[in-house]
């Protein structure tokens, strides 16, 4: 009889899938990532939008340049009534929230991770330093014992059993 290996079914494949470790962490990346997102947003709007809107105007999504001619506006629905508008104002701003995004990820995330990264790497290699001096230590007992052992050996087997040494073939006959 043969037996047949059953596959997977694409339901128990899914199952797996979804019961990685991976698969939720990065589930609650997303989540904590929009929440914070929304956080980023309200400082540059509530706090770096009028700071660089003192320069000039109070909401810095309204810097713009006209590409052809002057850009009118219709002042009911503030949509371009003619001219081509180059919104670089909402650049700036979108620029503005990725650097401070980047910023407090870097410093309150990615940098504290680093350093406790890199202590315990050196921990590890303390330890394995402590263990590799150890094993080198007790080579060098071991040789020594060693050499004890075969000086002690030499010294009580006397002159004769020189020619019983390894590699000898044992007692040698008279030569005659």
């Amino acid at each position: 009889m043969v037996s047949e290996k059953k596959e997977p079914s694409l339901l128990d494949g899914f199952k797996a899938f979804l019961m990685r470790g991976n698969v939720i962490d990065l589930a609650v990346a997303v989540v904590i990532g929009a929440a914070f997102t929304k956080i980023v947003n309200s400082v540059v709007e509530g706090v770096i939008n009028p700071l660089v809107g003192a320069i000039g105007t109070q909401d810095l999504n309204r810097y713009s340049s006209c590409l052809s001619g002057p850009c009118k506006y219709n002042q009911e629905t503030g949509e371009v009534v003619d001219g081509i508008p180059i919104m670089w104002g909402n650049v700036l701003s979108a620029t503005l929230s990725f650097l401070i995004t980047a910023a407090v990820v870097y410093f309150l995330m990615v940098l504290p991770m680093a350093k406790y990264l890199a202590r315990q790497a050196a921990r590890k290699a303390e330890k394995e330093g402590v263990a590799e001096a150890m094993e080198v230590s007790e080579l060098e007992v071991l040789k020594e014992i060693r050499d004890e052992l075969v000086a002690q050996r030499s010294r009580s087997a006397g002159p004769a059993s020189r020619e019983d040494g390894p590699g000898s073939t044992g007692p040698q006959p008279p030569q005659g």
